[in-house]
């Protein structure tokens, strides 16, 4: 499956102190979860944390959802044992802080690769700081394994010294750039979390601009926003009903010899039919989801 082809419409950060959040996120509808050995983690748990949520993931139980687990940085006392921990535990991906060059993504790798990691196990990279952002391309083409890129909007913005508007305006550079990385690359990458819990409209609005912007989802901070997210980030019925139409016009067209079709009034070429196919496949990969995941969808 193509990287941005699986769902991550809502990925939600799990304190790897807590045994109990990380059990009850087998039944949370999120398309993804972050097993957190890193902020979520107090520094006197984080070694207790480690055998914690190596254990709980190597047990599994959560369905289709997409698990990565969050290490501390290299040059933290904890960050080589969180790799050699997490490398063997089955786990989707391996979620880096604070990444700001190539060279610390293949250091990790080389780590886990040491230890045992599979193939299939991919890197993600948190981008959240000035350094990481200017890096973006030099990070997001740094090893095949490279999975995406998560958004660290609040560390951004401590660096940049930039304020949370709702317009997130002192922020597009960053965004914008990180973006347009992944996508070069053909990565997925998600949004950074919103941190008013009370402010449910505030939410729905950053999901929205989250979601015009091009990001495949939203990282989360608490299990209430997840249907949220799901909502905001997923083809609506309609999009979906248009796409698999003008997918089967352009291919009616195709037969006959014409390279483009109107449909709806609307005229329909080959770049509009890729992202048709696009739509479909995301809606199709949502309908797979575990039922409680795709009943928020």
């Amino acid at each position: 499956m193509p990287a941005t082809a699986r769902p991550r419409r809502s990925i939600l950060y799990m304190p790897g102190s807590n045994t109990r959040a990380m059990e009850k996120g087998k039944s949370i509808p999120a398309d993804g979860l972050i097993m957190d050995l890193e902020d979520a983690t107090a520094p006197d748990a984080k070694e207790t944390a480690r055998g914690l949520v190596a254990e709980t993931v190597r047990q599994g139980g959560y369905g289709k959802r997409e698990v990565f687990i969050r290490v501390n940085a290299l040059e933290t006392r904890w960050g080589y044992d969180d790799l050699a921990a997490a490398a063997d535990t089955g786990a989707d991906a391996v979620l880096l802080p604070k990444v700001e060059s190539g060279d610390m993504v293949r250091k990790a790798e080389q780590i886990l690769v040491d230890h045992g990691a599979p193939d299939a196990m991919a890197i993600w990279c948190m981008m959240e700081t000035p350094m990481g952002i200017l890096k973006a391309e030099e990070i997001a083409s740094s090893t095949p394994r490279m999975g995406g890129f998560v958004m660290g909007t609040s560390d951004l913005a401590k660096d940049l010294h930039a304020a949370h508007t709702p317009m997130r305006l002192p922020m597009l550079t960053s965004l914008s750039w990180c973006l347009l990385a992944a996508r070069a690359y053909r990565l997925a990458v998600v949004d950074g979390v919103y941190l008013d819990l009370a402010d449910d409209e505030g939410f729905t609005a950053s999901c929205k601009q989250g979601a015009e912007l091009g990001f495949d989802g939203k990282t989360l901070i608490h299990p209430k926003t997840v249907a949220a997210a799901n909502r905001a980030f997923a083809p609506t019925p309609d999009q979906i009903d248009y796409s698999r139409r003008i997918i089967a016009a352009h291919a009616e067209a195709a037969a006959a010899g014409k390279g483009v079709v109107v449909v709806d009034g609307r005229l329909v070429e080959n770049l509009h039919v890729v992202n048709a196919r696009r739509l479909v496949a995301l809606a199709d990969a949502i309908d797979e989801m575990d039922p409680e995941a795709a009943s928020a969808a």
